[in-house]
């Protein structure tokens, strides 16, 4: 569903004209900001108080900054299944969130956003969940 005066660029953005007198220096060129973030179907949400204990050991390092009990952690995400909203090389990170009695890293993530966003994966990838830090 789209808002009148909304321009829906693609699943995962939807920016809104900002309403401008026009004049000869913005007749030509209507500002946009983003509006609404909306996030692909696959993409659902959880309550940060929903997620296994080690999720919360996670972002408390992430947080901190680390140190991080993987080398792979931290690092760039790319997003390859494209479940998540599609942006440039860099904009994601992946963090291991550790899985008791399993000796790899196991399925479980933490992927963070540049827009502050976090998200919750549980089986390696597939599918997502934003972490609601207010529950």
């Amino acid at each position: 569903m789209l808002l009148a005066g909304a321009i829906a660029l693609g699943p995962a953005t939807v920016l809104a004209a900002t309403a401008q007198a026009a004049t000869p220096t913005t007749a030509s060129s209507a500002a946009l900001r983003p509006a609404v973030t909306v996030h692909p179907a696959s993409v659902g949400s959880v309550c940060q108080s929903a997620l296994p204990s080690q999720a919360d050991d996670t972002l408390d390092l992430i947080a901190q900054g680390g140190p991080f009990p993987y080398a792979k952690d931290g690092e760039v995400f790319y997003n390859n299944e494209d479940v998540l909203p599609s942006e440039p090389t860099g904009y994601y990170h992946a963090y291991t969130v550790k899985t008791p009695g399993v000796s790899t890293r196991g399925a479980r993530r933490i992927v963070t956003a540049d827009d502050g966003t976090d998200y919750y994966t549980a089986d390696h990838y597939s599918t997502f969940q934003v972490i609601d830090f207010s529950c």
